[in-house]
C-alpha cells in the first residue's frame, strides 16, 4: 500500500487534472465538450507511445533496484527521456502545423473541426513537458519515492483548476477565451510540472540527479538491450492508443451527441482508473525488484496476490458506479447546456463499463503489471493486439456500419470482443510463469536456482 497508494493519489491528481478541464468546457455546451474531447484523442495517442516508452523502461529501472545498479537506472533514464522527448515532439509539430487536419481524422463536422483546431494548436506545446514528467514519475516510482510525483501532481492540478476558471470564463482579470484558455492553463500547468520535480530532486538527490556524462552518456549497445525489452512495450501501446483511436473514430462519427457522452463516460474511467494504476505499479515494482534480485519464489508469491486483488476492487469499484452513475452524469449537466440524450446514452455505457470492469482489470494486471515487471514483453503485445486489432475493430465497424446496431449495443460489442477473449489467453499462460525473464545476473541466477528446485519436487512428487 506504500507504494500503490501515493501512485494511485498521483494518478487521480492527473485525472482530476482532466476532469476539470471537462466540467468547465462541458458549461460551453455539447460541441465545445465533443472538439475538446475529439482534440484529446491526439494527446491519448501521445500518452500512450510514452507509456510503452515508460513501461520499457520500468522493466530495467525496477529489476536494477532489486541490485540497487544505480548507475545502470540513471543511464535507462536517459535513453527513455531521450526517446520520449524526440516522440513528444513529433506530435507537436504535427498538431501545430496542421491542427484542422489532424480534427479531421476525428470528425467531419465542421463546427468540432474549428473549435477542437482551436484547442489543439495551443495545448500541443504542452507534450514535451509531459514526456519529461512520465519518465520522471516512472522513475521515482520504480525506485521507491513514489510521493514525490504525488506532491507535484497536487500542485499542478490545483494550478490548472485555479487558471481553467480563470481563462476559460474570465476571472481573477483575465480574458474570458473559452476552449482557448482551457489550453494555455493545460501547457502551463503541464510545464509547471518537471520544474518542480526538479528544483525538489535537487533538494532530496535523489536517482533523478546525476552527471550529465553517466545520464545521456550511454552506448549503442545499451539502446540496443533497452530496445529489445521496450520496442514491444512501445509498438504495444502505440498500436493499442490508435486502435483506442479507431474505435473513437468509429463512435464519434455516429453522431456527436453519443461522442459528448463517451466523453463523459472516458473522464469518469479515467478518475476510476487511477486506482488499479496504483495497484498495477505496486506490482510492477514488488515482482520486478524480485526477479532482477534473484527471489524468483517471492515474484511468484506476490504476482498471484496481484492477480485476485485488482479483479476485487473492479468489483467494488463497479458496484459504485452503478449505484451512483445517474448523479456522476448529473455533474456534467448542472448549467442544463447538455442534451438529454446525451445524458441518457452517458448513463447507460457507465453501467455497460462497470459491470465489465473486472474482466479489463484483470488484462490490464496481467500484462503490464506482471509479464512486463517479470521481462516478458512480448507476449502480452500479442494478446494485446490480436483482441483489439483482430476482434473489437472490425466487429465493432461491423456492428456500426453495416449492420446499424443501437449505439449501446455497439458499445458492448466494441468491450466484450476486446476484453474477454484477452482475460482468457492472459490467464492461460499466467499459470505457466515463462514471463519470469531477468535482464540481471542476480535474476538469471535465482531463476535457474528456482527451477532447479521446482524440477526436483516435480521429481519426488
Amino acid at each position: 500500500m506504500s507504494l500503490a497508494l501515493p501512485v494511485a493519489l498521483q494518478n487521480l491528481l492527473i485525472s482530476s487534472f482532466a476532469l476539470v478541464d471537462t466540467l468547465m468546457v462541458s458549461q460551453l455546451g455539447d460541441v465545445a465538450l465533443s472538439s475538446v474531447g475529439m482534440a484529446a484523442q491526439w494527446n491519448w495517442m501521445l500518452s500512450m507511445l510514452l507509456f510503452g516508452i515508460c513501461s520499457g523502461a520500468a522493466v530495467f529501472i525496477a529489476q536494477y533496484w532489486g541490485i540497487k545498479d544505480i548507475e545502470g537506472i540513471q543511464k535507462t533514464i536517459g535513453i527513455a527521456q531521450c526517446t520520449a522527448v524526440l516522440a513528444a515532439a513529433i506530435f507537436l509539430i504535427i498538431a501545430a502545423l496542421a491542427p484542422r487536419g489532424v480534427m479531421r481524422i476525428f470528425n467531419r463536422d465542421a463546427a468540432v473541426i474549428f473549435t477542437g483546431a482551436e484547442y489543439l494548436k495551443i495545448a500541443c506545446f504542452s507534450y514535451p513537458a509531459v514526456a519529461v514528467s512520465n519518465v520522471m514519475s516512472i522513475s521515482l516510482r520504480c525506485t521507491e519515492r513514489a510521493k514525490l510525483p504525488m506532491y507535484v501532481a497536487a500542485i499542478t492540478t490545483a494550478l490548472n483548476a485555479l487558471l481553467n476558471y480563470g481563462l476559460i470564463f474570465g476571472k481573477f482579470g483575465l480574458p474570458a477565451l473559452g476552449v482557448s484558455g482551457a489550453a494555455i492553463a493545460t501547457c502551463i500547468s503541464a510545464w509547471a510540472g518537471p520544474l518542480i520535480v526538479m528544483v525538489l530532486s535537487v533538494a532530496e538527490k535523489n536517482i533523478l540527479i546525476a552527471p550529465l556524462h553517466r545520464m545521456y552518456g550511454f552506448k549503442l549497445s545499451e539502446v540496443r538491450d533497452y530496445f529489445k525489452k521496450a520496442a514491444p512495450v512501445i509498438v504495444n501501446e502505440a498500436f493499442w492508443g490508435l486502435g483506442s483511436t479507431v474505435i473513437n473514430v468509429i463512435l464519434a462519427n455516429l453522431g456527436y451527441m453519443y461522442y459528448a457522452a463517451v466523453t463523459i463516460l472516458r473522464t469518469f474511467e479515467n478518475v476510476g482508473f487511477v486506482f488499479f494504476i496504483g495497484l498495477c505499479s505496486a506490482c510492477s515494482i514488488m515482482v520486478g525488484k524480485s526477479v532482477g534480485a534473484g527471489e524468483i519464489r517471492q515474484a511468484r508469491e506476490d504476482s498471484v496476490r496481484f492477480v485476485i486483488l485488482m479483479p476485487l476492487l473492479a468489483v467494488v469499484m463497479g458496484v459504485i458506479v452503478i449505484l451512483f452513475r445517474a448523479q456522476l452524469v448529473h455533474i456534467f449537466n448542472l448549467s442544463g447546456n447538455i442534451t438529454a440524450e446525451t445524458v441518457k446514452i452517458a448513463t447507460q455505457i457507465l453501467l455497460v463499463y462497470a459491470l465489465e470492469m473486472p474482466v479489463r482489470m484483470l488484462s490490464y494486471i496481467l500484462i503490464v503489471g506482471v509479464f512486463r515487471s517479470g521481462g516478458d514483453t512480448v507476449t502480452g503485445m500479442k494478446m494485446d493486439l490480436f483482441s483489439l486489432w483482430g476482434l473489437s475493430i472490425p466487429v465493432t465497424f461491423a456492428a456500426a456500419f453495416l449492420l446499424k446496431l443501437p449505439f449501446v449495443l455497439v458499445f458492448i460489442i466494441m468491450y466484450v470482443l476486446e476484453d474477454y477473449p484477452k482475460a482468457l489467453m492472459c490467464i492461460r499462460y499466467f499459470r505457466t510463469f515463462k514471463w519470469i525473464l531477468p535482464v540481471t545476473e542476480a535474476g538469471c541466477r535465482g531463476l535457474a536456482a528456482y527451477s532447479e528446485d521446482r524440477d526436483g519436487v516435480n521429481n519426488i512428487a
